[in-house]
């Protein structure tokens, strides 16, 4: 299969073009920059350029393809073109400013899903979307035939999700994988868990929010990758997956992996303390997000037999000394 991937170049895009390839798909990807255009033609993979808010680029990339992966989203205020900066900079109060652009980044994954679903080419034109566990009701363990809760941490992104799943009544076998906010393994440099290494090595100390006993899914990324493939091979239209190993490690456990390998205390804060160390990311730090894949292991076949979370944050990668290895805050 013709396929084109968004976020090719990411930390999970970069896993899923393996798998594809591996698979004997043909695959494009799209790149921002010309580092970006390097490293998919290193990886064997044809340079479409563009952006997600170029959207006539997005729309002759699809047109080549029967399928496509979106992986692509604005994480990170860099990612956006300069004239969507500035909106978000001078379009408002300067406390404003993480809103804004959350908006923007969710509008943006909008027309971009939108405009590859309506471009794809082929008989039978499959779309698979990532969106996140985040999105779901806190406190209950979510399933793959729950819809997303709006007022929920992530809730935002069920616009993405419905924009997908409305594809299917034009033709489009679209369907979306739910990953949770511990998507780990070796080189993520821009996750949650090099965000929470880094702001304890900071801080000199390992935090979580109250007792702790608020839960996050994690699932290794070789494991995503192949759930990706299988969603785009044989995936069913109108679809919801979830890319999860772990149902819920309580936050208590994540924060003491981290400081006992950084030999560093581990405390508790209150909301008010965590919003001034995690800054935007204290809302998510705080969510009791538990999600189960029993139904995409059943309906695809999918068997996630990567390492664990806590395995992967005692081994090496997330405590190496590297200078030049970008940690967030």
């Amino acid at each position: 299969m013709r396929v084109f991937v968004t976020g090719a170049t990411g930390f999970i895009g970069r896993a899923v073009v393996r798998a594809l390839i591996e698979a004997g798909h043909d695959v494009s990807g799209l790149a921002r920059s010309d580092a970006s255009a390097q490293a998919l033609t290193t990886a064997g993979v044809r340079v479409h350029r563009g952006s997600l808010e170029d959207l006539e680029s997005l729309r002759r990339g699809a047109a080549a393809a029967e399928g496509a992966i979106h992986t692509a989203y604005f994480h990170e205020f860099t990612h956006a073109d300069v004239a969507t900066r500035l909106r978000v900079m001078l379009g408002g109060s300067p406390s404003g400013i993480i809103g804004r652009f959350m908006a923007a980044s969710i509008e943006t994954d909008r027309r971009a899903i939108e405009t590859i679903g309506r471009s794809l080419g082929g008989p039978d034109p499959a779309l698979v979307v990532a969106s996140g566990t985040l999105s779901m009701q806190a406190g209950k363990l979510a399933t793959e035939d729950e819809f997303p809760d709006p007022s929920a941490v992530g809730g935002r992104r069920a616009s993405s999700e419905r924009t997908a799943i409305g594809l299917v009544t034009s033709g489009v076998r679209a369907s979306v994988i739910r990953l949770p906010p511990l998507v780990h393994g070796e080189d993520d440099r821009t996750g949650f868990a090099p965000r929470l290494v880094g702001t304890a090595r900071k801080k000199a100390f390992a935090a979580f929010v109250g007792d702790g006993r608020n839960h996050w899914p994690a699932v290794h990324r070789s494991d995503v990758a192949q759930l990706f493939r299988l969603a785009l091979e044989t995936g069913t239209a109108g679809a919801r997956y979830h890319g999860v190993a772990e149902e819920g490690i309580p936050f208590r456990t994540i924060a003491d992996a981290i400081g006992r390998r950084l030999s560093l205390p581990v405390l508790s804060k209150t909301p008010e303390e965590a919003a001034k160390l995690f800054s935007w990311l204290a809302p998510f730090i705080a969510a009791d997000n538990l999600a189960s894949s029993a139904l995409t292991q059943d309906r695809l076949g999918w068997s996630p037999t990567g390492p664990g979370l806590i395995a992967d944050l005692e081994g090496s990668w997330y405590f190496k000394s590297d200078p030049d290895r970008k940690y967030g805050t």
